[in-house]
């Protein structure tokens, strides 16, 4: 029998990968948009003719009724969120109705609609915000530092707590920081393989960074989404930390790309406070030594792999469509 898929955020950088993860497994897909995004499709428009959309809201608990109702999906991915830390303090109040009290709207519609459906909830290292342990494992305490954070840790135990009280097929998974070329060019890692390669091209010559001295446990986001198809096929529910095991600095993320368009990064990059985050000092890096040692997982690209597929794949969109 065929199995069903209902992914929320799937026109986000996770929710194509796991799109295009499941129609590979035979999945029938379903993606839940806002009626508002539901032109912004640019990042599944390579397999949307292979999927069906459903109009849906995580501030709308019916529309949640409604989409699983409709889909009466095996398993539920909620990859949806306000996920930019530095727009949480701008707007912190949007940040928990969609990343917090969304996924208690998510919980409760599962619950009355499909509760013997499998659920993930994307989690985030950023529960950890200035942890008293590294590397941190699931049993680190949470100490967010941001409202992200804040709204990623609400949702992470109540996600725990259906789990317990219902008897739900739950699981959260804490994913660090994670790339791809569908990220971004806000996001550093991004930004800095875009403007290397626009460098390379000959249209820019400067790229502006904060710390450089800045660490990052970073991994290919395509790693990041078998690990959450591979969590969901478990006898029983759990919740895994998804993360490389390693940290990188800015400035080896910044010599490994310049690297790949065979230019000395000192001759282009500067330092600009402005771009510093208060909370610099504070080293997020993942121990994956329970999913590595319960479900086998570990990442299959190395940091400078993941640094060359970006950098390749920027050339090469700038080469065709131009800056």
């Amino acid at each position: 029998m065929t199995k069903k898929a209902l992914i929320t955020g799937l026109t986000g950088q996770d929710g194509s990968y796991l799109g295009e993860l499941l129609l590979t497994k035979g999945y029938q897909v379903f993606g839940l948009v806002r009626r508002s995004s539901s032109s912004n499709l640019e990042r599944i428009n390579h397999f949307s003719g292979d999927i069906q959309i459903l109009s849906g809201d995580l501030l709308d608990q019916s529309s949640l009724m409604d989409a699983i109702t409709e889909a009466q999906p095996d398993e539920i991915y909620n990859l949806a969120s306000q996920s930019y830390v530095p727009l949480s303090w701008t707007q912190p109040a949007l940040t928990a109705e969609y990343t917090a009290l969304g996924v208690s709207r998510l919980l409760e519609s599962i619950r009355r609609c499909k509760p013997d459906a499998r659920f993930y909830q994307a989690s985030s290292s950023e529960v950890f915000g200035q942890p008293d342990e590294s590397p941190q494992t699931e049993r680190t305490a949470f100490r967010p530092r941001n409202p992200y954070g804040v709204a990623k840790t609400y949702a992470h135990w109540m996600t725990v707590n259906y789990r317990q009280k219902y008897n739900l097929y739950n699981c959260c998974g804490i994913t660090y920081t994670h790339e791809s070329p569908r990220r971004g060019t806000e996001f550093v890692f991004r930004k800095i393989t875009h403007a290397a390669a626009q460098i390379k091209l000959g249209l820019a010559n400067e790229l502006k960074l904060g710390n450089l001295d800045a660490r990052r446990d970073w991994c290919y986001a395509k790693d990041a989404v078998y690990a959450m198809w591979l969590m969901l096929q478990q006898e029983q529910p759990d919740d895994y930390i998804i993360a490389s095991g390693e940290t990188h600095s800015v400035r080896e993320l910044v010599e490994c790309a310049f690297n790949c368009v065979g230019l000395n990064w000192q001759d282009y990059v500067s330092v600009d406070p402005a771009f510093y985050r208060s909370d610099e000092s504070v080293q997020l890096v993942g121990s994956i030594n329970k999913i590595k040692t319960e479900l086998g997982w570990q990442p299959q690209y190395s940091f400078e792999q993941l640094v060359e597929v970006m950098v390749d794949y920027d050339l090469k969109k700038i080469s065709k469509n131009g800056a």
